[in-house]
């Protein structure tokens, strides 16, 4: 369990990761163990390298991230379109 991640959820912090090999920004709203059982992180991303070409709603693998940083920028939170409980997550650590 990352405690910054639960920490910038708390505090509506963007994170920055690279994630296989380019660098994102997003707004985390949800941390947990997804379904698949892999750490995960539910984000609006904002910023950064994107294969589809948008921002928007993601779930990343965590164990795909490295470099993760908590920056000094925040967000108003809850984005639209996000609902507590993911059911992505078979168990939340922290959300929005």
């Amino acid at each position: 369990m990352n405690h910054k991640i639960i920490e910038a959820i708390e505090n509506q912090n963007i994170i920055e990761f690279y994630y296989e090999g380019e660098l994102r920004l997003v707004e985390p709203h949800c941390y947990g163990l997804t379904t698949a059982g892999n750490e995960g992180l539910r984000a609006f991303q904002v910023d950064g390298y994107s294969s589809s070409g948008k921002f928007g709603w993601k779930m990343y693998d965590l164990g795909k991230a490295d470099d993760l940083s908590i920056t000094e920028d925040s967000f108003d939170g809850p984005r639209t379109g996000y609902k507590r409980g993911d059911k992505g997550m078979d168990e939340i650590y922290a959300e929005l």
